[in-house]
């Protein structure tokens, strides 16, 4: 299964961080403009997208789309019909591009490498106690490792929002990192490690600042807003804030890291006003999928709606696409 992430950060050496430092870290962070945010999250929402720019933009949120099933009741048929449209999204039409990854349970991966062997589709897997993340560090390598096992490339972990919450920093950390050396393996590079923030349950833009700092400086590959089983999820402010955040990041040390919202991103619109935020906040290095990912499940089907409309003037029927 090739990559379809920018390249995956090893593991770094043993921490040499105490709670103390983290925390002092932390605290150097200037503090979040809450009112500029929005303020910024709205002028961007003004910014029209014209036709030919437009079609590109689909194709580029299309080619960025992880596909996602996090369901008790998925099943090996669901996975497979799933990898089936994240590889060829619309069957009558070959000139879609494939999406970037498919997501699933740990359980499943092995069903989704074998329906992608050899192809460009990836293979990411919420592995790590999804999606509260409240269970023993030893129980959440296991997950991690019987994924990564099993042929996944990509691994969204949850971070301990309990913890990070009560500024216990050192055990967010040290999490972050185990579960950055269980992505090894043998055989082949890493798997890239998405670090999920769960924006949701954290105590405002301040926190997510912090939670996104401690994650890169931890060896995330990815910062993630959220599970989708929280709300609110993917909002653009959020988002906003992470994307200032890997900028800044990378302006410091050297290091680029992505950014995957998701969870509420359902329409075309949503996704180009993404794409947009992208663009003018973080700059045009992340316009790719190596370093832009957007989670979701219904949006792709609107996205090939939108794009027939473009191609042929009319809207396909609701039921023209399968169900996600």
């Amino acid at each position: 299964m090739p990559d379809t992430t920018g390249p995956a950060t090893r593991a770094p050496s043993a921490p040499a961080h105490s709670n103390a430092a983290l925390r002092a870290l932390l605290d150097s962070l200037p503090g979040v403009d809450e009112a500029g945010v929005h303020a910024r999250v709205a002028d961007l929402a003004t910014r029209s997208v014209k036709t030919t720019a437009k079609a590109r933009a689909i194709d580029l949120a299309i080619s960025m789309v992880d596909l996602t099933t996090l369901e008790g009741a998925d099943t090996p048929g669901k996975v497979r019909a799933l990898c089936t449209k994240a590889l060829l999204p619309d069957p009558t039409d070959r000139t879609v591009p494939p999406v970037a990854a498919v997501c699933v349970y740990p359980d499943l991966v092995r069903v989704a490498v074998r329906a992608l062997e050899s192809t460009p589709v990836g293979v990411a897997s919420v592995a790590s106690a999804f999606p509260a993340g409240r269970a023993p560090l030893e129980v959440r390598l296991l997950d991690t490792r019987y994924a990564v096992a099993d042929g996944a490339t990509e691994i969204d972990m949850v971070i301990d929002r309990g913890a990070f919450l009560a500024g216990d920093y050192r055990k967010v950390y040290d999490e972050i990192v185990a579960v950055k050396e269980a992505c090894d393996r043998s055989d082949g590079p890493p798997a890239h490690l998405k670090v999920i923030l769960e924006t949701g349950e954290l105590a405002g833009y301040d926190a997510v600042r912090r939670a996104s700092w401690l994650a890169m400086h931890a060896g995330a590959d990815f910062i993630k807003t959220s599970t989708g089983k929280v709300s609110p999820a993917a909002t653009p402010a959020v988002t906003l804030v992470m994307l200032q955040a890997v900028r800044d990041f990378r302006a410091e040390t050297g290091r680029q890291v992505g950014v995957k919202p998701a969870g509420g991103i359902r329409t075309t619109k949503d996704a180009i006003r993404n794409l947009v935020m992208v663009n003018e906040t973080a700059g045009p290095d992340w316009l790719d999928p190596h370093w832009f990912r957007i989670g979701a499940s219904s949006l792709l089907n609107d996205l090939l709606m939108q794009r027939a409309k473009l191609t042929t003037g009319t809207y396909p029927g609701p039921d023209y696409y399968s169900a996600d």
